[in-house]
């Protein structure tokens, strides 16, 4: 399969991947900036980084009752293998 672009179609591109480029590079400073943020609060009040980020992430999507739900199916496995201690 072979694509021919006109050169409008080709400006487009061209400009699709200027703009997409910066904002990736943006979002990945942003996103270097929250994990060192979420690092430093999870070290001062002596908790793991990775629940602080779940627990952003969750508030983020606003989705706490599916966590809840999805915990809860995680509790009953455990104990269903005798795995909870």
């Amino acid at each position: 399969m072979s694509l021919t672009f006109n050169p409008d179609q080709k400006k487009k591109l061209e400009q699709l991947f200027k703009e997409g480029i910066i904002v990736m590079s943006e979002v990945e400073v942003l996103n270097e900036g929250l994990a060192d943020t979420i690092k430093a609060i999870a070290e001062e009040f002596e908790i793991k980084p990775t629940v602080l980020k779940k627990a952003v992430r969750v508030a983020y999507k606003v989705n706490f009752q599916q966590a809840q739900d999805d915990y809860d199916v995680l509790e009953t496995i455990l104990e269903t293998v005798g795995r909870t201690d």
